[in-house]
């Protein structure tokens, strides 16, 4: 193997290494982040500027809902964007957490809340 080869090889590897600690940073970051908030939605934008159709009408549910609630901007954050979504095995945002149970996306916060069981989730 030729000396470029080999220092292309390491490069690789210590980016690859890199990588790994970035992600499993945010792994327990995300973590932290659902422990310490009973209601948290992951979102495209904010409550106020959601920037997706699926992100406002989950916003709308919450405020329906007159629950305390944060959110997270995925958009303002690539590695969060995808991070959450390795987290969850779920590929799509937004994303609903309740007292550290992954809900769903917005097609199942809209069924949970038309059959009452969202209200009960964030209630009890």
């Amino acid at each position: 193997m030729h000396l470029w080869e080999q220092l292309q090889l390491k490069n690789t590897e210590e980016l690859k290494m890199k990588f790994e600690i970035v992600e499993e940073d945010y792994q327990k970051k995300i973590a932290q982040d659902i422990k310490e908030n009973d209601i948290i939605l992951f979102m495209k934008g904010t409550p106020y500027a959601p920037q997706c159709g699926f992100s406002a009408k989950c916003v709308d549910i919450l405020e329906e809902l007159d629950v305390e609630y944060v959110t997270r901007d995925v958009l303002s954050d690539p590695e969060l964007r995808q991070g959450i979504k390795d987290f969850s095995k779920w590929p799509t945002i937004p994303q609903l957490y309740v007292k550290g149970d992954f809900i769903g996306g917005c097609d199942i916060m809209i069924e949970s809340f038309e059959d009452g069981t969202l209200k009960n989730l964030t209630s009890s």
